[in-house]
């Protein structure tokens, strides 16, 4: 049972909630009563096709920060999503190829109900939540998302993790017609990510859907994607197609190009710096933020009471 105890970093709907999310929050309460949108439900941000599923009905979580947002405008055109290219603003004028209805997740490996799911089956009668979580770079840049998703721990549970099951390896889909920036070898596609089964299971690891109420637009990885907020965003893998538990330690795609600069578990770690950059500062992405002054990175992105004993007894400089 989860008790709503005031911590931190729950949320106060009148310190983070302005007018715009509140409004759009609204409209979607009322245009549908269900999780889940029946497949001629009408797209919601142009030009892309609708996507698998529409948000409604989520509700507020306590496993959110106190800190203001970033605008819609800010988190859909400053991304990370080399499927798309390379440049910041790439996804946003590239992702509308990519189509997200009907989408399909392969869940293998270890686990008793292997299969290929639709995404309609893999999220039904799990409810969702409206999570304002931090994301924290390697760049050295930040952002405050109200992401919508549901726990991974739920989606996992439902398809029987074996005793064997210790690493959970997600993959992204490959499809160079669709994802442009996967024509040039910038990395070996498909991207692939991976989390201890701990990590996974935490409750504050999700499977977003939606950000700001409204689905999940495609340059930041609709219709699925992977939120850890105490990871750097690399961690947090776009456009889910695969989801395999294993008994060995996968290899993320950054650990295989660049060993030195990013490991595993990817911890935010003001201690640990990047090869090329410090992370002990970091900059908030906003309309003067070139210019405003860095502020401190916080260990485990702020969240280590609620974390850190999952790193009992490792050196997190080795185990970067």
């Amino acid at each position: 049972m989860l008790i709503r105890s005031r911590k931190p970093w729950s949320l106060k709907d009148s310190e983070v909630t302005d007018e715009g999310f509140y409004r759009e929050r609204r409209r979607f309460m009322q245009s549908s009563a269900a999780l889940l949108a029946s497949a001629s439900a009408p797209a919601l941000l142009a030009p892309r096709p609708a996507a698998a599923v529409t948000v409604a009905g989520a509700k507020p979580s306590p496993f959110s920060t106190d800190e203001a947002p970033n605008s819609f405008e800010e988190i859909t055109n400053y991304n990370n999503f080399y499927e798309f290219g390379t440049g910041k603003d790439d996804p946003a004028r590239h992702a509308h190829q990519l189509r997200t209805k009907p989408w399909s997740v392969a869940v293998d490996g270890e686990v008793e109900r292997p299969g290929t799911y639709g995404l309609e089956d893999v999220l039904n009668g799990i409810p969702a939540e409206e999570r304002i979580y931090r994301l924290r770079c390697v760049e050295a840049w930040s952002m405050v998302i109200p992401w919508v998703g549901v726990p991974l721990g739920d989606v996992l549970k439902r398809y029987g993790p074996t005793s064997r099951a210790k690493y959970v390896e997600f993959t992204t889909l490959r499809d160079p017609e669709q994802m442009p920036g996967q024509r040039r070898p910038v990395l070996p596609w498909p991207y692939v990510e991976g989390l201890r089964v701990d990590e996974a299971m935490h409750p504050l690891t999700i499977l977003a859907i939606g950000l700001y109420g409204r689905e999940l637009p495609n340059q930041n990885g609709a219709p699925l994607r992977l939120v850890v907020p105490w990871k750097y965003g690399f961690k947090s893998i776009k456009s889910i197609v695969g989801i395999r538990l294993t008994e060995q330690q996968p290899l993320n795609t950054w650990q295989a190009v660049a060993p030195r600069e990013y490991g595993f578990y990817a911890n935010v770690n003001p201690d640990v710096d990047h090869p090329r950059w410090s992370q002990s500062r970091e900059r908030r992405i906003g309309s003067d933020s070139l210019f405003a002054p860095k502020q401190r990175t916080r260990l485990f992105n702020g969240y280590g009471e609620y974390v850190a004993h999952l790193y009992a007894g490792m050196d997190l400089s080795r185990n970067f």
